[in-house]
């Protein structure tokens, strides 16, 4: 039995389904049932009980599936490992993350352990008000930033995750009645500034200094971390654009939270010091392109 045959085989009694098992493994349906039918030819009896609307395994196939599968994943996870190695991707990458960002970062990160076995991810926090330093000071190898990133020896990677914006605002101000804000509204209330540490062009494209119109943004009192911008809100010292996510991971007595209807669409993207790539940056940074950006609102992180 040839190993494609095998596979087919095998996904066909995880389906049970011609249909998805060729769009799992990117054949036709046609191509499935060749494969099928020739394997009962060879082996002298039915694999499979076939109806209309059901397929089902047959005794024999019971036992020739439960005889592949332990050979066919040894075989698979051999594959895996020989490729991480011809690679040279091993060890440990450092990731440095906003909150619970990691968490919408499980497909990568999951896909990337399933293909490099010797490797894993430890994720590590790092706050916007010094956003660059865990990456100059080789604290990781590797973190996740809203863009635009234009650090010099920096490369920016592809975009992982995308998603909207919301306005923070205390509950008992006057905007809180809005089912929305616009830009334009940042003019006419102070929006909480970050600390001094990031570059300016950053800060701008999350907290922008004017509105579209170009009116300026009155600033309000600065904030080292998320939870400093929350207890600021909540005090009704000031406002502040957040990314989407917030609505989903966190809460605090006080705070409504407003859909921003012209914000621009939000894009994380990884970044690595140019000089420090490797064959495991590499590697994760290949995970995250062949999965493509994930819109953060159009999926369950559980």
């Amino acid at each position: 039995m040839e190993f494609r045959d095998i596979e087919i085989f095998l996904t066909l009694a995880e389906e049970l389904h011609f249909g998805r098992t060729a769009e799992r493994l990117h054949v036709s349906s046609a191509r499935v049932s060749q494969s099928i039918k020739r394997q009962e030819r060879r082996i002298g009896a039915a694999l499979f009980d076939r109806t209309s609307r059901t397929v089902t395994l047959t005794p024999i196939g019971c036992r020739l599936r439960d005889d592949l599968r332990q050979g066919y994943d040894l075989i698979q996870a051999g594959l895996a490992r020989a490729t991480a190695s011809g690679l040279g991707a091993s060890g440990t990458l450092r990731l440095g993350v906003m909150g619970a960002l990691g968490n919408e970062l499980r497909p990568v990160i999951d896909a990337f352990r399933a293909r490099h076995l010797n490797c894993d991810v430890q994720l590590q926090e790092f706050h916007f008000a010094d956003a660059f330093t865990p990456l100059r000071e080789n604290a990781v190898d590797m973190q996740l930033m809203w863009s635009p990133v234009r650090e010099p020896g920096m490369t920016v990677g592809p975009v992982t995750l995308t998603e909207g914006r919301v306005l923070a605002i205390a509950a008992d101000h006057p905007m809180a009645v809005k089912e929305a804000a616009s830009m334009e509204d940042f003019g006419d209330h102070p929006t909480i500034a970050p600390a001094a540490g990031p570059p300016d062009y950053w800060i701008e494209a999350m907290a922008p200094a004017h509105t579209p119109s170009g009116r300026p943004v009155p600033r309000g009192p600065a904030a080292k971390t998320f939870h400093e911008v929350l207890a600021l809100v909540a005090s009704g010292q000031g406002m502040c654009p957040l990314n989407a996510h917030v609505a989903r991971y966190y809460t605090h007595p006080g705070i409504v939270l407003l859909p921003i209807l012209d914000a621009p669409l939000t894009e994380w993207v990884l970044v690595w010091r140019t000089g420090a790539e490797s064959p495991l940056i590499r590697a994760f940074a290949r995970a995250a392109r062949q999965i493509g950006p994930r819109p953060i609102n159009d999926h369950s992180p559980d």
